[in-house]
């Protein structure tokens, strides 16, 4: 809905593309490679990255944010109720419904949402639609290098596109090899 709002305001085209589609139709390559990207601690904290919450903190305070600390699991409630805007109130409800989240989705649930109305681009949501648009296949037959591609352009995908993401998914494919994936 923002992003509709959005470009009304700015008098653009809209196209939403989405499709949601259980996990076991997403190739693990997908799934590893974005928490590889987004949260590699994803299956030890219950919500909270702790460690990278710290890293973004004293990033931030040294003048020079480059990273997020936010988990997928925090991503989603983001995702699924407050849009992308930015404040302390946002975070400070988000804080409540993580927890919750945790607790009663479970990991798989989690990941499988996530996967699913994340942004991939202009109006493109979801697994589905970003495998189709971007290399003309399913997720469940996306490959490694295309997997890393897709997953390298989550922090900002409205500007990047997945064949200009050589050296991040290098990184991406490096530490999935280093989780054993």
């Amino acid at each position: 809905m923002q992003r509709r709002v959005q470009s009304w305001m700015h008098r653009t085209p809209y196209q939403k593309r989405y499709r949601f589609i259980p996990l076991r139709q997403i190739s693990p390559n997908l799934q590893h490679a974005v928490i590889a990207a987004e949260d590699a601690r994803f299956y030890q904290h219950h919500g909270f990255d702790w460690h990278e919450i710290r890293l973004a903190a004293a990033e931030d305070m040294e003048g020079g944010r480059t990273r997020g600390g936010s988990t997928i699991t925090q991503q989603l409630i983001k995702n699924l109720f407050f849009g992308t805007g930015r404040s302390f109130l946002r975070k400070g409800a988000e804080a409540t419904l993580v927890p919750v989240a945790e607790l009663v989705l479970g990991k798989q649930r989690i990941l499988e949402l996530y996967l699913n109305v994340v942004e991939w681009g202009p109006g493109i949501y979801g697994a589905e639609s970003a495998c189709r648009y971007y290399d003309k296949t399913s997720p469940k037959n996306i490959g490694r290098q295309q997997a890393a591609r897709l997953a390298a352009i989550l922090p900002a995908p409205r500007k990047r596109r997945p064949e200009r993401m050589n050296s991040y998914s290098a990184v991406i494919l490096r530490r999935m090899q280093q989780m054993n994936w």
